[in-house]
């Protein structure tokens, strides 16, 4: 089953961006759109996004909306892609 997460973000440098997080089969997938008549293009997550990905999860998490099966998937996913990542 595939798991959307999608959030606002604001930098310095870029102004302010959707930020959407594809989860699905052990995969994830990180995409970006800033304006409304841009595309969707790919996205190399922070740590910061990262943090933000597995608090949007656990508010789902609460709500039976995720399973642990699913968030335990978010934290194995984070932990490889911030492997050797400061």
């Amino acid at each position: 089953m595939s798991m959307e997460f999608g959030w606002w973000k604001k930098t310095p440098e870029d102004g302010k961006f959707q930020v959407h997080a594809v989860v699905h089969g052990g995969n994830i997938e990180w995409i970006r759109k800033q304006g409304h008549h841009t595309s969707w293009q790919p996205y190399n997550p922070t740590l910061d996004d990262w943090d933000q990905l597995i608090y949007e999860a656990d508010k789902r998490l609460v709500r039976r909306l995720l399973s642990p099966k699913q968030l335990a998937v978010i934290h194995q996913l984070k932990a490889a892609g911030t492997d050797g990542k400061s």
